[in-house]
């Protein structure tokens, strides 16, 4: 499709040929949603979500998904589609993006959950799943405890400040008896190599990126983050990946009485910089041969 837009984030990107999936990954509040929108309206194609929070119906305001105004700009997909008590993974994610590889509209593939990405163009191990009795017996361990029932290799290779990857990795190896780091060895070739996509990642500046962070949250809380999750409370359950999502615990804590707003603000706002930084981190890691970008400047 000819390129009519004439603004200077163009002449930051690469070329995007017609034939060519576009993936889009960063961190939290750093823009690529956006960034999505305007390559869809200039060279085609549907949005798909590579956003694990996202994914849920219950969380609009909170996990940032796009609004109904950015839906009407261009097709989205796997967004708000799964319930808050539904089991979903990376392995769910990567069946229901498979499909839309080869369909009619070319997809543009962005998020920040460098797992969905990492599975789709590096391959995924295909590791059974996880008793639902050993998943209960995970999450009535503290992390240190978790950390020592996995081996170190696999260790080594994770943030061990994560519990969710943490807990994975306990649980295949006490589902298993092999370690995840055994079954990753085993992972099968990927169904989509980043040589046949436009790859590009958000390396942006550290100090802009915790500006937009500090403002996120409150932009959250005025257009209805704290009704969002007020709607959510009689079903709370802190072990549900669903109520994991930054924001969800703490505006809980200050619905329950344990947190002014402003403390639970400073916690989420907290917690998201932390966020931020392990994802630049893994990005900085595992995508060094992708297509760094930065609006930042």
């Amino acid at each position: 499709m000819a390129k009519t837009d004439t603004s200077p984030i163009w002449d930051r990107l690469p070329p995007i040929p017609d034939d060519k999936p576009v993936l889009i990954a960063g961190p939290t509040a750093s823009g690529k949603s956006e960034l999505a929108l305007r390559i869809a309206e200039e060279f085609g194609g549907i949005i798909v979500n590579a956003d694990a929070s996202q994914v849920y119906d219950c969380w609009q305001v909170i996990s940032a998904r796009p609004s109904t105004g950015d839906e009407a700009r261009a097709p989205h997909l796997l967004y708000g589609h799964v319930a808050y008590d539904q089991d979903y993974s990376t392995g769910h994610w990567l069946r229901e993006v498979t499909p839309l590889l080869t369909g009619p509209q070319r997809p543009i593939i962005v998020g920040g959950t460098g797992l969905y990405f990492s599975a789709l163009t590096e391959g995924m191990a295909e590791i059974p799943a996880t008793p639902p009795e050993i998943r209960a017996e995970g999450d009535q361990l503290d992390l240190q405890t978790l950390s020592k029932g996995v081996d170190a290799e696999t260790l080594a290779r994770l943030d061990r400040q994560n519990r969710a990857r943490v807990q994975r990795a306990w649980e295949v190896q006490r589902a298993t008896g092999r370690s995840l780091r055994d079954w990753q060895a085993d992972t099968p070739p990927p169904i989509l190599s980043p040589d046949d996509t436009v790859p590009i990642v958000f390396d942006v500046d550290k100090q802009w990126l915790l500006d937009r962070i500090n403002r996120r949250f409150d932009l959250m809380l005025d257009t209805g983050a704290l009704n969002e999750v007020e709607a959510m409370r009689s079903l709370y359950d802190p072990s549900l990946p669903a109520f994991k999502a930054i924001g969800v615990p703490e505006l809980m804590s200050y619905l329950d009485g344990q947190l002014s707003l402003d403390a639970a603000r400073d916690r989420a706002t907290i917690s998201t910089r932390q966020f931020a930084k392990r994802q630049r981190t893994w990005f900085r890691a595992r995508m060094k041969n992708w297509i760094h970008v930065d609006f930042s400047k």
